[in-house]
């Protein structure tokens, strides 16, 4: 998937941020900005799972974005 989508869309995808990380605050998804490795290392910190495991996650996320 080419995260380069998902930037370009990224205030229509914060919704669906919010949805599949509900702990990521509106101020924390703003300041990501679509920035793709900052955005797992935020999961990787709020949720206490590995990067490899946050990257796994961000990468179905974009794959869902069309």
């Amino acid at each position: 998937m080419n995260w380069d989508i998902v930037e370009g869309k990224w205030k229509q995808v914060t919704g669906y941020l919010k949805e599949q990380w509900g702990d990521l605050t509106n101020d924390e998804i703003k300041e990501l900005d679509g920035k793709k490795d900052q955005l797992i290392g935020k999961i990787q910190a709020k949720y206490g799972i590995t990067k490899e495991e946050a990257e796994k996650q961000v990468d179905e996320f974009a794959k869902k974005i069309k």
